[in-house]
This record gives C-alpha cells, sequence and structure tokens, in this order.
C-alpha cells in the first residue's frame, strides 16, 4: 500500500475517534463564542457523523476505518442508550401528574393550548410566558379543573390541590421570573418550583448561568424532603452547566425528549425535575401554537 493511500486509510480512522472524543469529551471544549454550549444543546445529533464516515471507510475498502466506526457509535450509545430505558416503577396509590410548557408570549392559539394541557388530567399545570394578552384565555381553561394558582410575572402554576407560602422568585434576572410554592397533596406536601430562565444567543449564556446558579443554589438550600422544578430553563439536558442542578433535583426524562423548536426539535430547554418522589412515566406533547412542546410527567409518592 503506497503513502497516498494509507493517507487516505487512515483519514476516516482519524475522524471516528476524533468523533468518539467530541462525544464523550464535550464539555471540554472551550465556550468561545458560545461554541461550547452549541456542541452541548445538540450533542445527540453528533451521532449523525458516523455515516459519512462510515460511506468513505466502506468506499475506500479499509477495515481500520470500519473496525474505527464501532468507537463513536459505542460512545454516542453509552451517553444516550440508557436515558432511553423507560421507568420501572409502577403507578400505585396516589400518583399524580404534572405538566409544564412554554406557551409562547405570542401563540394566538394560547386558549387552546391550555385547553390541551388541562386534558393531560395533570394535577399541576406549570405555564410560562404567560402575558396580559393571553392570560385571560389560558386561566380560563385552567381554572375550573385547577382552582389554585400562584404567579410571578410571566410564569404561573394551576393546581388541584391548596397551594401555599407562595413565593416570588428574581433568580438574578432583574424581575420575577420564577416561584416557590408548597402544594398540599394527597399523599403529603410538596414544594414545587416553576421558572423560565433567561434566554440565551449563541455566545451570550450569561444572563442564562447567572439565573441557574441561583436556581441551583436555591435548591441546594431547599430542605423540602419532595421537590419539583418544573419549567423552561433554556439549558439542554446535555449543557456543561446543568448536571449542577440535576446532581441536586435529577431529571425525569425517558429518552431525548426534544421540545424545541415545536416544528422540529433539536434540543430539549423545558424540564421536570423532582427529588424524593418516584417517576413512573414521562411524555412530550404537541405545542398547540408555540414554539416549545409541552412535557408530562407522572409520579407516585
Amino acid at each position: 500500500m503506497d503513502f497516498r493511500r494509507r493517507l487516505r486509510t487512515a483519514a476516516p480512522t482519524a475522524l471516528a475517534v476524533a468523533l468518539a472524543a467530541l462525544l464523550l469529551g464535550h464539555r471540554l471544549v472551550p465556550d468561545v463564542a458560545g461554541a461550547g454550549t452549541l456542541v452541548d444543546s445538540f450533542l445527540p445529533w453528533l451521532g449523525l457523523a458516523v455515516l459519512p464516515l462510515g460511506g468513505l471507510a466502506f468506499a475506500l475498502r479499509s477495515r481500520p476505518a470500519q473496525i474505527a466506526l464501532l468507537v463513536p457509535v459505542l460512545a454516542w450509545a453509552a451517553l444516550f442508550v440508557p436515558p432511553m430505558l423507560p421507568a420501572t416503577a409502577a403507578d400505585g396509590p396516589g400518583g399524580f401528574r404534572v405538566v409544564t410548557q412554554n406557551i409562547g408570549a405570542g401563540n394566538t392559539q394560547a386558549g387552546t393550548a391550555a385547553t390541551a394541557l388541562a386534558a393531560t388530567d395533570a394535577d399541576l399545570v406549570a405555564v410560562q410566558e404567560r402575558t396580559g394578552r393571553t392570560g385571560p384565555s389560558i386561566d380560563a381553561a385552567l381554572r375550573p379543573g385547577h382552582p389554585y394558582q400562584a404567579f410571578a410575572g410571566t410564569v404561573g402554576l394551576w393546581s388541584r390541590y391548596p397551594v401555599t407560602a407562595v413565593e416570588r422568585l428574581d433568580l438574578a434576572q432583574g424581575w420575577a421570573r420564577a416561584l416557590r410554592a408548597q402544594v398540599r397533596l394527597p399523599s403529603g406536601p410538596v414544594t414545587v418550583y416553576v421558572a423560565h430562565l433567561a434566554s440565551i444567543r449563541l455566545g451570550e449564556t450569561a444572563a442564562r448561568d447567572r439565573a441557574l446558579d441561583e436556581l441551583t443554589g436555591l435548591l441546594r438550600a431547599d430542605r423540602s424532603p419532595r421537590v419539583l422544578v418544573l419549567g423552561d430553563l433554556n439549558t439542554a439536558s446535555t449543557d456543561r452547566r446543568f448536571g449542577a442542578l440535576t446532581a441536586t433535583v435529577p431529571e425525569v426524562k425517558t429518552g431525548f425528549g426534544f421540545t424545541w423548536p415545536a416544528v422540529f426539535p433539536l434540543t430539549r430547554p423545558d424540564h421536570v425535575l423532582a427529588r424524593g418522589l418516584t417517576a413512573t412515566g414521562d411524555a412530550v406533547l404537541p405545542a398547540n401554537g408555540s414554539d416549545h412542546r409541552a412535557v408530562r410527567a407522572d409520579f407516585r409518592p
């Protein structure tokens, strides 16, 4: 084999190994101009790079390159196959359901979206981007089945059960766009956080980062035995900064659970986190005019 052919054979092998290294070490990518956050946010899609690498390896008839493809495949599987496994806990007495959605400030179907949330038979409904224009139609759809409410800025919580000790939270955003409340479920009290963190743009994550750090600090200090966090956290499940939060209150998610953009979801900024509760299932639901799909989760005590 001449040098030129060896080089052509070595190239796809090296690229396969580099892809595996990027998958496993994505948090080491410098976040210069938002590059690290971008890689984190869309990390599962990097697996598609195996397809052109495989085509090249087979076109060159290179056995080493073909074998090297197993490295990124196994790396991708190690990262994303375990979260695809369904929850094993069975439903039991006293179980309850929550649903959350960034309903969209400009959503002309906000009432329809809220009606769909009410139709999920959720005990707790969290909404983000509730505005003065959309608020009445959202409230009209949710209030009949959820007579207890709490609000902070553009976020709201509707509940079938009494809501007490409501506290509006700033989260270093300059205005209250999050809340904490106690909900008295039949199985006992649960502390519920509803939050909408600052949006991010390529290279502009400082405001989101501050809000995320503030929320993480509050949750670390919260000694409630049962905690729920619902909302649009503008942080992907694979984001390097998300780990500190989920180490405090784990995420409830099976599979990729992409929610944004609604027309063809590529990432998941919308989350349900829970501590002291056993999840029995979760799902991503239709958007109904929003640019975010809704997220549902089921629990037993």
